[in-house]
C-alpha cells in the first residue's frame, strides 16, 4: 500500500544529499558524515511539518544519463540508515537516470519517484534521451505497480527536442504514460516557475492528472503557486538564507508550512 499523503495540495520537501564520492564537486566528506548531515536535514523537515520527503542527489551535477554505481549505492545506504527515523511518505530522485531510479526506489521501499522520464533534450551535458517504455516495463518487472511516478514536464535549463507546445505534451503524457503527476519547473533549482504557465498546464491536464509546481516556491508566493497547481515540490527556500548550497533551516520550514496550513483552511 502506498503512503503518499492524502492532504489537499501536498508539500513534498526535497532533501538534497551532500555531494557523493565520485561526484565532480565531491567535498571529501566520509559516508558517515554524509549520513549524519542527511539525518539532521530529515529531522528539520519532519519537525517543520512537511507532508512528504524526496531524497535526491541534487549535488551530483553535472548529472549522468546513467548514474554511477557509487551514486545508487550511496543513496541506498543513506536512506537505509535513516529508514527507521522517517515518519512521512518518502520518495527518491536519481538525477538523471530514468531507469535505475526504479531499482533504487524498490530497494529502499520508496512510495514515489520524481524524474525526467519522458522526452529528449540537449544542453551543456549533450543529448539526453529517455525511454519511458523501458522505465515502465522495469517497474512492472519489479512488481512496483504501487510506486507513484511524478514526471518532469521538461528538463530544467535544456532545450526540448520537440516542436509541440507544452499543452499538447501534457495531454500526450496523460494518454501514453502511467503518471501520478506532472512537475512544472523553472530553469533550475530555486528558479521561480511562472504562475500563468503553471495554470495553463493545469488547465491542459483538465483534472486527468495532478500538476505540481516544481521549483521556486517561497513563503511569500506559495499561496499563488498552490492556486495554480495541485501541490508543490519544495527545496531551496527551506535552506539557511534560502540558498541552494546550504543545509535545511528548521525555522524556515516551520514558517513555510504554517503558511501552507493557513492556506489550506481557506479551501
Amino acid at each position: 500500500m502506498n503512503n503518499f499523503p492524502k492532504v489537499k495540495k501536498p508539500i513534498i520537501a526535497l532533501l538534497h544529499l551532500n555531494s557523493l564520492p565520485g561526484d565532480p564537486f565531491y567535498n571529501g566528506w566520509s559516508m558517515k558524515e554524509i549520513v549524519a548531515q542527511a539525518a539532521k536535514d530529515l529531522d528539520a523537515l519532519q519537525k517543520g511539518g512537511v507532508d512528504a520527503i524526496l531524497f535526491t542527489n541534487e549535488f551530483s551535477i553535472p548529472y549522468r544519463n546513467v548514474a554511477d554505481h557509487m551514486t545508487t549505492a550511496a543513496m541506498g545506504r543513506i536512506i537505509g540508515e535513516l529508514r527507521r527515523d522517517i515518519g512521512v511518505s518518502y520518495g527518491v530522485g536519481l538525477l538523471q537516470d530514468p531507469i535505475n531510479i526504479i531499482d533504487l526506489a524498490v530497494a529502499v521501499d520508496a512510495d514515489f519517484v520524481r524524474e525526467q522520464l519522458t522526452g529528449a533534450f540537449v544542453g551543456e551535458g549533450g543529448i539526453f534521451q529517455t525511454n519511458i517504455a523501458e522505465t515502465l516495463r522495469r517497474r512492472q518487472a519489479l512488481g512496483a505497480m504501487d510506486l507513484k511516478m511524478f514526471y518532469f514536464l521538461f528538463n530544467e535549463a535544456d532545450s526540448y527536442l520537440n516542436d509541440r507546445d507544452y499543452k499538447t505534451v501534457v495531454r500526450s503524457m496523460i494518454f501514453k504514460c502511467k503518471r501520478d503527476g506532472i512537475c512544472v519547473p523553472g530553469l533550475h533549482a530555486g528558479d521561480v516557475t511562472d504562475t500563468q504557465f503553471l495554470a495553463d498546464m493545469k488547465a491542459a491536464a483538465a483534472g486527468d492528472t495532478d500538476i505540481y509546481c516544481n521549483t521556486g516556491c517561497t513563503r511569500e508566493n506559495i499561496r499563488q503557486k498552490l492556486d495554480a497547481s495541485d501541490g508543490a515540490f519544495v527545496g531551496t527556500t527551506f535552506k539557511v538564507d534560502g540558498k541552494f548550497s546550504n543545509f535545511i533551516d528548521p525555522v524556515r520550514v516551520k514558517n513555510f508550512m504554517d503558511e501552507v496550513k493557513e492556506y489550506r483552511n481557506t479551501l
